[in-house]
């Protein structure tokens, strides 16, 4: 990643409909808002089908990563990413549950925030745990983030080479590491 602006991850899913338009048209909408935040939007990837998470929690979603720039802190960040996902009609009811829009900060150079102790505690948070538990401050980079390729197979469009500041591993060896028939339902539209 480039050094000249700080860089940073954000993955777009979406599984709803929203005022007749289908996830991949909000997709690239939320895209065009995030740049009105003052974000520069680097490089998006592909769209992908992917496979409700959890399974059976809805209809499948359309996923994508991008590449932005940016002078603002991590937490302004992420404030932005809510404000658009609220002008998308997102309503937090239920954990993991469908959305019109979800943007996630999935990492921010190669920060570990609010601090290792911190991360540590969700990365190894036992997924029941992690369907009742939510964080209740920004944890970077995504504690999950290495369990899920509906997030990595979109990030290696655009990132294939970043390196996890705490498992050393780059978005390719994530991949490798994750069951084949995982990735393999993660299919470009």
């Amino acid at each position: 990643m480039s050094k000249s602006m700080p860089n940073a991850v954000v993955a777009l899913g979406a599984n709803l409909d929203l005022r007749g338009n289908s996830p991949a048209v909000t997709l690239q909408s939320a895209l065009d808002a995030l740049s009105r935040h003052n974000v520069m939007i680097r490089s998006v990837s592909r769209f992908f089908a992917t496979p409700c998470f959890p399974a059976g929690a809805g209809p499948d979603y359309v996923n994508a990563a991008a590449l932005i720039a940016t002078e603002k802190s991590p937490s302004q960040v992420l404030q932005a990413l809510h404000e658009v996902e609220q002008e998308f009609g997102r309503e937090r009811v239920q954990r993991w549950g469908m959305r019109t829009l979800d943007l996630d900060l999935v990492c921010f150079e190669d920060q570990v925030l609010p601090d290792r102790a911190v991360f540590d505690r969700w990365l190894t948070l036992p997924a029941e745990s992690q369907r009742q538990e939510a964080p209740d401050q920004l944890v970077l980079p995504h504690p999950r983030l290495q369990d899920r390729a509906f997030v990595l197979v979109p990030m290696a469009d655009i990132v294939p080479e970043w390196r996890h500041p705490v498992l050393d591993l780059t978005v390719s060896e994530m991949i490798q590491a994750l069951p084949a028939a995982e990735v393999e339902a993660v299919t470009a539209l």
